[in-house]
């Protein structure tokens, strides 16, 4: 059973929106990306907002953000998951309930044009990326004055 959507009442009123169709489809469908690590999006102001990650266990140095062509690559690489050899002396843990993950990630977003990524931070075992639009002041709305010339026709 496929679950496809026609977009095509949407391309009589809207130009150049046809790409987005593409992104709408895209993101309906059942993708691999696993549920790991939890996060949340945050709409902070009108165009700022905040992704913010449960990344317990890892630090600073364990983790890799990448903004690339309209899209943001997080990656968790634990520094013992890619070292299987353990110092000789050290005896591994055992554990009797593991509830923390300590397992290997990548989380990829898709962002909206003109948004970047301001910066990042943790704390308290959260990772914070900020994000902003930044539209440029020509795709900003602008008021068209009403004079009665046309300027095509070589008034002046």
């Amino acid at each position: 059973m496929r679950n496809s959507t026609d977009f095509s009442p949407l391309y009589r009123s809207f130009i150049g929106f046809d790409h987005l169709a593409g992104l709408i489809d895209k993101a309906s469908q059942p993708g691999k990306q696993s549920s790991y690590p939890p996060y949340n999006i945050e709409l902070l102001a009108e165009n700022q907002y905040r992704i913010t990650m449960a990344v317990a266990g890892f630090s600073e140095e364990d983790i890799d953000i990448e903004s690339k062509d309209n899209g943001l690559t997080i990656v968790g690489t634990k520094q013992s998951a890619t070292n299987p050899q353990q110092d000789a002396s050290k005896s591994p843990r055992q554990f009797l309930h593991q509830g923390i993950a300590e397992r290997n990630f990548e989380r990829k977003f898709q962002l909206g044009e003109h948004v970047k990524v301001i910066g990042a931070f943790m704390e308290n075992g959260l990772l914070h990326v900020d994000l902003e639009r930044e539209v440029p002041e020509a795709l900003k709305p602008r008021k068209i004055a009403i004079n009665g010339k046309s300027l095509l026709n070589g008034d002046s």
